[in-house]
């Protein structure tokens, strides 16, 4: 069965997200892994070699997903170093710019200029044309995502990356379009987006032209799909505050609270009415998880941001039918 979802208050929808493949090592004999990774990768992503300084050997699996012009790819595994030589790029050829955020460990990458050091969270973009070496010292995950040139030339950016380029690292504004990117990707990673294959693709494609024209010598105004995905993840970082409003969510993605209106249109809800949902349905979850019945109601309402008992009671049934004390579980 398909993954069920909350996308708003009391809404669940089914998701089936478009695995064009899914694959691990720990099936197949160490002394075969290296071999099959390597085939696995030229024939789905890129073409590489690998090593793996394990006594283990690599442990490592993918899922790759299609989104229409892109391909997202969740890659988790043990310590080892990937390589495209001069030489892998001239007999695989790969015309792709790859966006990738490390989620878990570190990294290094080397390229022809020099090499970058990432952390978790860090995001990279780099040129499949040009050779590179990507090692982890320790246990890794990364979400890439693969756009074809010719769409990330008409979609986000006309000029030549010459050079990996570390993403939202220059201002408080490039950080907070980055770390809506990786909620983005997280959420699609953990079947939590709620949104179909083109919508995903639109909103990623729009925070990396924000992201990167500006350092590739274009300039990129943020565009609605990009100022929407900051304001959800503003939103979500600031969810269990009592003082979050329509206004500091604008005030804090730089726009006034008439624009971020207009931003949420496309939700079919209002910023304040999303906030409201948002934090009801992570208090349902709350109250629906056996192992939060030590809590009461009211510090369950209280760590959602609701100011008092009652009021959250009122809003609860106006929302799911019921009260928030009828949604736990019954234990016997």
């Amino acid at each position: 069965m398909p993954p069920r979802i909350t996308v708003g208050a009391g809404k669940e929808i089914q998701v089936t997200l478009p695995i064009v493949s899914r694959v691990s090592t720990r099936s197949v004999a160490p002394a075969d892994r290296i071999d099959f990774w390597e085939e696995h990768n030229r024939r789905a992503l890129v073409g590489l070699t690998c090593s793996s300084y394990s006594q283990e050997g690599l442990l490592a699996a993918e899922t790759n997903v299609d989104l229409g012009d892109v391909r997202l790819a969740d890659i988790s595994g043990n310590e080892h170093v990937v390589e495209r030589t001069p030489r892998t790029c001239q007999s695989l050829p790969k015309d792709s710019i790859f966006v990738t955020l490390l989620t878990a460990g570190c990294g290094v990458f080397f390229h022809e200029g020099g090499c970058v050091t990432l952390r978790t969270g860090d995001l990279i973009l780099y040129d499949t044309r040009r050779p590179y070496l990507f090692g982890f010292p320790s246990p890794m995950r990364q979400l890439l995502v693969d756009i074809p040139r010719e769409v990330f030339v008409a979609q986000c950016a006309p000029g030549e990356v010459s050079a990996p380029i570390l993403l939202g690292t220059g201002s408080a504004a490039e950080g907070a379009q980055a770390s809506a990117l990786e909620a983005v990707l997280a959420g699609w990673a953990t079947g939590r987006g709620g949104e179909d294959s083109l919508s995903i693709q639109a909103t990623v494609l729009d925070l990396v032209r924000t992201l990167a024209a500006p350092k590739l010598g274009g300039s990129a105004p943020p565009a609605v799909l990009s100022q929407l995905a900051v304001a959800k993840d503003f939103i979500a970082r600031h969810l269990a505050d009592p003082a979050l409003s329509p206004g500091r969510v604008a005030g804090a993605i730089g726009v006034s609270p008439r624009h971020l209106s207009r931003i949420f249109q496309p939700t079919g809800v209002s910023p304040s009415r999303y906030i409201l949902e948002q934090r009801l349905d992570k208090a349902r979850q709350v109250l629906a998880d056996p192992g939060s019945r030590h809590l009461t109601i009211a510090e369950v309402a209280h760590c959602w941001g609701f100011a008092s008992q009652a009021h959250f009671t009122r809003v609860f049934r106006s929302c799911f039918g019921c009260t928030p004390g009828e949604t736990r579980p019954f234990i016997t």
